[in-house]
């Protein structure tokens, strides 16, 4: 059980709504004895990959060409993980031409089972790196990378794919992300905030954000947060202060049903970016933006949810009244609910017409007005993964069992 895993489960979901004052530090340096299990270049072609589809290889290793018939996809030979323990995958991809709707995925399998998939992404470009959950070790594992897309022109290209397992000083640490590491999302962060509570379009909206934006280089990213109806910012000022002091920047006024209210608000952000004079000049990551909110704010989330900047949307206690608020969605979504809110029965039946990536958590003792308090460690962890590149996060947080949320409610999760 990770440190994180063993302090929320501690908690337990009501005790999450308290801001807990835990130790914040860096994560350590990445161990130098991890042991090299299996290694891939495809310099010599598919190696002990097999291919199905269009699948070329050379220099730049495998690339896999979309197709209106079948998907390509690349498959490995079983790799014998026996007497191997903290198992990580790691390897280099790059994503081209895809369009809305079509993606790339990177699954592993265990002793020939179904696949788990580690990363699904429209663009990606670089090195990722992932610790396998204990069950793998001691079984054969395979490793799959496919491509959803429809012309030759859409590609994945993959190379340097690496099995490495720990040696004698353990594992190696996940790799960083844009934001300062944390080594527990329960606590705050190593952000002092700031809070404008006259900001925004029309001088009515809070700006909670890192009062040094843009210290040591960091770009930080964006959240627009609307709340419940009834309610306005300051009724979740030490929720939105908590995610400020994780590294973003987070702006909120009160909502409607209506979701515009957001589109100005991210356009008004951009602007101050690009303001001399700005606290936030030149110190924003716009290319790393979140909608959400809770109640109504998840409503107007869901209005405005195809907004093309976005790269998640954040859903609390607020599923659409009619079912099809998912039909907005292009980018994988978080919801949260609770097991005595009389909306959850709506967002059970928004994430049954959700066809994007999707995380849901029911969390137990949890009402309509206790969801984002009860819930606002794991949005914090969500949006270290989607918005600063946390991947390890992926398995370690979320799509995994005895992930580390899974214990605070019923949590469903499809499309990954």
């Amino acid at each position: 059980m990770s440190h994180i895993s063993g302090r929320l489960r501690a908690l337990g979901a009501v005790a999450l709504g308290i801001m807990v004052m835990g130790s914040t530090g860096a994560l350590t340096s990445p161990a130098s004895a991890a042991t090299p299990v299996y290694g891939e270049d495809f310099s010599g072609g598919l190696g002990t990959f097999t291919a199905s589809g269009s699948v070329s290889t050379g220099t730049y290793g495998a690339r896999l060409s979309g197709s209106l018939l079948s998907d390509p996809s690349i498959t490995s030979a079983a790799i014998n993980l026996g007497g191997y323990s903290d198992v990580r995958v790691s390897y280099t991809r790059a994503a081209s031409g895809l369009d809305l709707g079509e993606s790339f995925s990177v699954a592993y399998s265990v002793d020939g089972g179904s696949f788990t998939t580690l990363e699904s992404a429209r663009t990606a470009t670089g090195a990722a790196s992932f610790s396998l959950p204990d069950s793998v070790e001691n079984h054969t594992l395979r490793l799959r990378f496919s491509l959803d897309a429809s012309s030759v022109l859409e590609t994945l290209t993959v190379d340097d794919v690496l099995v490495e397992a720990g040696g004698d000083g353990g594992p190696t640490d996940p790799p960083a992300g844009s934001l300062p590491p944390v080594d527990d999302v329960t606590g705050p962060g190593p952000f002092a905030v700031t809070v404008d509570s006259s900001a925004g379009p029309g001088d009515d909206g809070w700006l909670v954000h890192p009062t040094n934006a843009g210290q040591n280089g960091v770009d930080h990213p964006i959240l627009v947060w609307g709340p419940g109806a009834g309610s306005d910012p300051a009724d979740y000022e030490d929720m939105l202060r908590q995610w400020a002091s994780h590294g973003f920047v987070v702006y909120s006024e009160v909502s409607s049903s209506n979701g515009d209210y957001m589109v100005d608000a991210l356009d008004w952000l951009e602007d101050e970016n690009a303001r001399p004079g700005s606290p936030l000049y030149q110190d924003l990551d716009v290319n790393e933006v979140a909608f959400g909110g809770h109640s109504r704010g998840s409503i107007g989330t869901f209005d405005v949810a195809d907004e093309q900047r976005l790269e998640t949307t954040v859903h609390v206690a607020g599923g659409s009244f009619d079912g099809n608020g998912p039909d907005s969605l292009r980018n994988p979504a978080l919801y949260i609910g609770g097991d005595e809110d009389f909306a959850t029965a709506n967002m059970e039946r928004d994430y049954t017409n959700t066809d994007v990536p999707v995380w849901f958590n029911i969390l137990d003792g949890t009402d309509h007005i206790l969801a984002t308090r009860n819930g606002q460690h794991i949005i914090t962890a969500w949006l270290r993964w989607h918005l600063a590149d946390e991947e390890f996060r992926r398995t370690e947080d979320f799509l995994s069992t005895g992930c580390t949320f899974c214990d605070l409610g019923d949590v469903r999760y499809k499309n990954w």
